[in-house]
């Protein structure tokens, strides 16, 4: 008998990644995916737990699915980051959950789900696969897509301390080229044309393994695929960049000239507390290097205000820093306490009020100055990958520029997995828009 699978993700793209697989091995179990929470026999939250929001997402999630536990009898589930975290405690604290399934402990879903269902029992799984074994799991999209997701490695190395990953992810791992190389060459034959590499630090891909091929090289073997266009990846820490890596910017045909580069503070005192093993000098001659190899990259960042300690010299060097560097856009969050975390035991917390209103000044900076890059773009033609119907209208499309900016014009869905040539006509502040200039179906 076929059943029906609702999931809902919260958090980065890893999550998103994580969420597919789920789907592509429950598919095997007789799972057909979704929309309608209602309809669903399995009901999972996939989250991370890196910050504060997602939880609340997840408590609020579970309240609205009680109800179908109590008319359905629904398996209700969480998955991810934030099940690794609390482990037994979700069951505990939440009577009606099923299932609580770690980062690690994806290929095991349907070994548990049948121990619900014949057993009766409420199931925890949080163990860390110490052989990598779970990074090789993966699963053909089950519908047309034109961009997708590839894990090349998973965990960190880092212990910053303010963060999670490293005691919910576990370590560094890396899958090996073979198999990345081999799935990249499957979703191109499945008519991908781009794909995303993704890992907690991906310029730690490869470390620790014997003969293996560090991020650089992977990065020219993929460029070499026939079929995939676009190559992009996230997310890279600045005390890993190299400047092989910097290079591959100007070298790669298919690289996306984009990076991700999170600088979280722009003091030092702050940095070295954060213990992210570089300078706000070292950063910024990073920004430099990127910028002589690609005069057109575009580069993002995240940022943390109200770290422990923070003080408004230390506050001031991150707006200096910003304003500077002028980031074509930034993930900005008020600092919070991470369980497990050194930053969490630091007697100097900062006040809630205080790091709202200082990321409030930030976004606004931010915001003039991401709405200004937009503007700078209009009259220019640029290639837009075109990846589905458009939020704005019925009649419209949208896709990226290669510098990965949302670009909205009116089209046809004939267009999707198309190349298209758009003369940006308007900018607004998280999108632009745009009008055909010609078109080339690279595929």
């Amino acid at each position: 008998m076929q059943k029906r699978v609702y999931i809902e993700t919260y958090g980065c793209q890893m999550n998103e990644n994580d969420s597919e697989r789920i789907l592509g091995i429950l598919a095997g179990s007789n799972y057909l995916e979704t929309g309608e929470a209602r309809e669903a026999d399995l009901v999972l939250i996939n989250t991370c737990s890196v910050r504060e929001k997602p939880e609340h997402k997840v408590y609020s999630a579970l309240g609205r699915f009680k109800e179908l536990k109590e008319e359905r009898g629904a398996i209700i589930g969480v998955a991810g980051c934030f099940a690794q975290q609390e482990g037994e405690r979700l069951l505990k604290k939440i009577p009606y959950l099923d299932l609580v399934i770690g980062t690690h402990a994806i290929p095991q879903i349907p070994q548990l789900l049948q121990r619900i269902e014949s057993l009766g029992e409420r199931v925890c799984e949080t163990g860390f696969d110490r052989d990598g074994k779970y990074l090789s799991l993966t699963v053909s999209p089950s519908k047309p897509k034109v961009k997708s997701y590839v894990t090349i490695m998973q965990g960190c190395n880092h212990f910053c301390s303010y963060c999670i990953v490293p005691y919910v992810r576990g370590r560094e791992k890396s899958r090996s080229s073979h198999e990345v190389i081999g799935e990249v060459r499957r979703l191109a034959d499945a008519g991908v044309k781009e794909v995303c590499l993704l890992g907690q630090n991906v310029n730690g891909y490869g470390k620790g393994r014997e003969g293996e091929l560090n991020f650089s090289e992977l990065l020219n073997r993929i460029d070499e695929i026939e079929g995939i266009e676009r190559i992009r990846f996230t997310t890279s820490h600045p005390a890993d960049l190299s400047e092989e890596l910097i290079e591959a910017f100007s070298k790669l045909r298919k690289l996306c000239r984009h990076i991700h580069l999170p600088f979280q503070s722009g003091s030092n005192r702050i940095l070295k507390r954060m213990r992210r093993g570089y300078t706000k000098e070292s950063y910024l001659e990073q920004i430099e290097s990127l910028r002589k190899i690609s005069r057109s990259i575009a580069i993002t960042s995240d940022v943390i205000v109200g770290f422990p300690g923070e003080e408004e010299e230390d506050f001031k060097n991150t707006l200096e820093l910003v304003e500077n560097v002028r980031f074509d856009d930034i993930f900005s969050f008020k600092y919070s306490p991470r369980r497990w975390t050194r930053a969490a035991e630091f007697e100097d917390q900062v006040e809630e009020g205080v790091r709202h209103n200082r990321l409030i000044i930030l976004q606004g900076i931010q915001k003039e100055i991401t709405f200004q890059k937009n503007l700078d773009l209009v009259g220019s033609v640029g290639e837009i990958l075109v990846e589905g119907r458009s939020k704005q209208s019925d009649r419209e499309v949208s896709g990226r520029t290669r510098s990965n900016k949302i670009v909205n014009f009116e089209g046809d869905l004939n267009l999707v997995g198309k190349s298209v040539s758009v003369q940006i006509t308007k900018a607004y502040p998280h999108s632009l828009r745009g009008e055909i200039h010609s078109i080339s179906d690279c595929g």
